[in-house]
Order: structure tokens, then C-alpha cells, then sequence
């Protein structure tokens, strides 16, 4: 099944950072597609499952590895150095382009003390942490018996020391007190409501979860004796979890912003059955058509995610004469002049998109594969 690791795996892991790219980079001047934008509190959307997919993929990726092998300490620094690499990559991100401009026209550095700690890259690392651990020391019951344990003790947490009447709310649940205590509200999330962090420290934990559940689908596929068992598992599991998530929903709602445990369940449930149609496309059924695309952004996910978010922060720290930031410019006055509302906000993300895979078909010829 190592063939696997090579198809069915790097095409999740591109369709997601593909999708992902767009969901984050839609063109200004019109409103997206519902269904590209996250909820805004409870709910559920594509745009909602792009980022647990990403966590989901790391732990698939995990199973393919051969870290047991390694002796302990060459382990423990191998994981270290990883998590401390990706975590700084993040932190940097949301620093740069390390100025900005005054209204004078002039520039200067972004004060250090203003710089938001956590993010996407930053919760990619803390979970990836967590669960290369967690694989390496636990029989799979252990592993099973820690993601029940982070996503009930989340739920109870949330419920039993939250405000009354609303332990849910977006800065008063617990987990929106604990990064205002620990992160402090200057290094915090400036695109919603002061005081709250979508990618929190205390919400970090029942993510944890989707890296482990990718680690444990991954280990599935590895002893399964052929793609059709692999698939029946994937789909058997698929239909569970989703099924749970639903039924679960019902008490403890479907949220990504602070990654609820109904969530977690919902998400990894349709990333197991988008995995095994998947395996049943590249392996059972031979097919080809688009994998290539997609291979190409499952080679390299992390840099090109990074050099996604880089180029579209560096084209919006430049305005035109009119005060307009240069990749709103293009998305209102090109793509909406084209094709106006949301299918040209969507035509703008797409060819952003594609830009950034042409990076990953540069870094494929020259058989660069980074590994971050």
C-alpha cells in the first residue's frame, strides 16, 4: 500500500491547500459564495472544513513515517525542531513584511509588541507536536482513549467554566479567557472581536484530535490487506463519525471558531470518506484526470500555503493613489469589472490560486520537495 502515500494522500493534501487558497484570497468588491466562507459562529461550511482536512492530512502523513525506528533522542529533536520551526514560520508570517507606511508615505517596522502568536501555521505545529508523541509512545487504544479524553474533557471544560447563561459566547467562553491571560490581548486576533483568538491555545487541544484521527486512518490503510478493504474502512468510519458529529451537534453545536467537539467528529467523518473516494479514484478505478494538479500541491503544502499568504499580504501593504490596497485594486477593478459579484470574487481567487501552483509545478520539475 506504500503507493498510497504517493497518490491518494498527495492529492488530500493538495485539494486542500488548493481550496484552501481560495477560501482565503477571494477578490474584494463582492461578497463571496456562502459556502466560501466560514460561519460565523456556529454552522458549518466548505470553507470550514479546509483547515481540519490540513490537520487531518499531517497525522495521515504521520502512519507513512518511520519514526519508531529512530532511537529516542534523535525522536524527541526531530519533533522539537519541526514543531519550533513551523510555530516560528507562523509567528513570522503575521510580523511581515516587518513595515508598513505612514500616512505621510514614509515606513516604518511593525512593533514586534503588536504581533499576533498564534495562527494557522502555529496550530498546524502545537498539534502536529502533540500527536507525533502521542504515536510514538501509545498503542492505538491509548491513542482512541486521548481523543475521547480532549473531546469530552473540551466539552465539559467549556460548559462548566464558561459565564452563565452563554459559556459559548466569542470572548467569554473559557478558552477566550485563558489566551487573553496567556497571549494578552495585544497578540491577539485583530479581525473579529477584541479578546477572542480563532486559533487559541485552549481550542488547540480537540484539534489535536483531527491530526490523531489522520494518523490513525493512516495506519488503517497501511495494514489493510487491499484498496477495497481500505476504502470499506474509510467509508464504515466515514459514515459513524459523521453520524456522531451530527447527533452530537444537537447539545454541543457545530463550530469552527472555537472548534467544538461535534466539529472535530463531523469533520474527520467527511474527511475519511473524502479520503476513501479518493483511493477508490487513484487506485481502484485508475484514473488520472486532475491528479497531477493536485499531486503538485501535496508535494509541498506548507510552502506553498506560505508562499500564498506572503505574496497576498505583500501585494496589500502597497495602495493606489486612490487609497485602494493593490490585490483589493485588482479584484474590484478587473475581476468585477469582468465578471461582477460573487463569481468574480471566486474567478479572482482561482487564478490567485493558480499563480501559487505554479510555484509547486516549478518545484516539481526541479524535484524540490521541502520539508518543513
Amino acid at each position: 500500500m506504500d503507493r498510497l502515500r504517493f497518490t491518494a494522500l498527495d492529492v488530500f493534501r493538495g485539494l486542500t491547500v488548493c481550496v484552501m487558497i481560495v477560501v482565503n484570497t477571494s477578490g474584494a468588491g463582492a461578497e463571496p459564495y456562502y459556502q466560501l466562507q466560514h460561519a460565523q459562529w456556529f454552522g458549518f461550511t466548505l470553507a470550514d472544513l479546509v483547515f481540519p482536512s490540513f490537520l487531518f492530512a499531517v497525522g495521515n502523513s504521520m502512519a507513512f513515517a518511520s519514526r519508531r525506528t529512530l532511537p529516542n533522542d534523535q525522536f524527541l529533536l526531530k519533533v522539537a525542531k519541526r514543531t519550533a520551526l513551523i510555530f516560528l514560520l507562523g509567528y513570522l508570517m503575521y510580523w511581515f513584511p516587518f513595515v508598513h507606511q505612514l500616512p505621510d508615505g514614509s515606513w516604518a517596522f511593525n512593533d514586534v509588541g503588536q504581533t499576533r502568536i498564534m495562527g494557522v501555521l502555529q496550530r498546524i505545529a502545537l498539534c502536529y507536536g502533540a500527536a507525533a508523541l502521542a504515536a510514538r509512545y501509545l498503542p492505538v487504544k491509548g491513542i482512541i482513549a486521548l481523543c475521547a479524553a480532549l473531546l469530552f474533557g473540551y466539552w465539559v471544560a467549556l460548559m462548566a467554566f464558561g459565564p452563565a447563561g452563554e459559556p459559548l459566547s466569542m470572548v467569554g467562553n473559557i478558552g477566550a479567557q485563558i489566551d487573553r491571560a496567556v497571549l494578552g490581548l495585544d497578540h491577539m486576533y485583530r479581525g473579529g472581536a477584541k479578546g477572542y483568538e480563532p486559533e487559541g491555545l485552549f481550542s488547540t487541544l480537540p484539534a489535536i484530535v483531527n491530526v490523531l484521527a489522520g494518523y490513525l486512518a493512516g495506519l488503517a490503510i497501511v495494514k489493510a490487506s487491499d484498496h477495497r478493504t481500505a476504502v470499506s474502512k474509510m467509508l464504515v468510519a466515514g459514515v459513524a463519525l459523521v453520524a456522531a458529529g451530527l447527533i452530537w451537534s444537537l447539545f454541543f453545536p457545530l463550530s469552527k471558531r472555537i472548534w467544538t467537539s461535534s466539529f472535530v467528529l463531523l469533520t474527520i467523518g467527511i474527511d475519511c470518506l473524502i479520503l476513501a473516494a479518493l483511493i477508490t479514484y487513484t487506485e481502484i478505478q485508475k484514473l488520472n484526470f486532475g491528479v497531477k494538479f493536485f499531486e503538485i500541491f501535496g508535494k509541498n503544502p506548507l510552502v506553498i500555503y506560505l508562499f500564498s499568504e506572503l505574496l497576498v499580504i505583500s501585494l496589500q501593504t502597497f495602495t493606489t493613489p486612490a487609497g485602494t490596497k493593490l490585490y483589493d485594486w485588482v479584484g474590484i477593478h478587473l475581476f468585477q469589472a469582468i465578471l461582477p459579484g460573487a463569481i468574480g470574487s471566486l474567478i479572482c481567487a482561482i487564478v490567485y490560486m493558480l499563480v501559487c501552483w505554479l510555484l509547486g509545478w516549478w518545484m516539481d520539475r526541479k524535484n524540490i520537495i521541502i520539508k518543513l
